[in-house]
């Protein structure tokens, strides 16, 4: 049984399926090689275009997951943001992660936030989803901000090598974020406790 399209939309921002006309922006975006600065290499057309397939396809199946992300004032395409089930060799799979990116031109503006929060509604709303993780390279702050504003927790323990990169690599150490559907919506600030006097 197919769950319905779920698109959410903020005050700013409409997360969406994906249309063939976002195929251009998003593969200007994955080839920009300040956007993947935090990812092996930037992608081809060929590789955009198969991730942008996959992405529309999930959607498709499941109602949800990385939704193509418009800007209302213009109509724009800016980016990706949503909820995917990560590859099971993780060391802490089965789990839903959180992901987003955006175009350059559409960051420093809170556009991430916003619309990883929507996916967040949609996470431990809808979906009832007990735990949601994020994880990216260590060196990746303006990412690990981002978690740490919607609230997320760093688990230090959890922390990996990502199996997908080779030892040596300078990407390969991630950090791992968490957060439990009882916690959403709480003060970020909840994370760091009080000083003992």
């Amino acid at each position: 049984m197919s769950t319905a399209l779920i698109e959410p939309r903020t005050a700013r921002l409409q997360l969406r399926q994906w249309r063939a006309q976002d195929r251009d922006a998003f593969a200007a975006m994955v080839a920009d090689p300040e956007v993947m600065r935090y990812f092996p290499a930037p992608l081809t057309r060929t590789q955009s275009d198969a991730m942008a397939d996959k992405c529309e396809a999930l959607i498709a199946e499941r109602g949800w997951g990385i939704w193509a992300v418009e800007r209302l004032a213009d109509q724009q395409f800016i980016g990706l943001v949503g909820l995917h089930v990560p590859q099971p060799d993780l060391p802490f799979s089965p789990c839903v992660e959180i992901a987003w990116r955006l175009v350059q031109h559409a960051w420093h503006q809170g556009f991430a936030t916003e619309a990883a929060r929507a996916a967040l509604t949609v996470g431990f709303g809808p979906l009832q989803l007990a735990e949601i993780v994020a994880f990216t390279t260590q060196t990746n702050t303006p990412s690990q901000a981002v978690m740490q504003r919607l609230g997320m927790e760093r688990d230090s323990a959890g922390d990996f090598d990502h199996p997908a990169l080779p030892a040596g690599h300078p990407l390969r150490p991630h950090v791992l974020y968490r957060l439990r559907a009882a916690h959403f919506g709480e003060p970020a600030e909840r994370q760091a406790p009080p000083a003992p006097l």
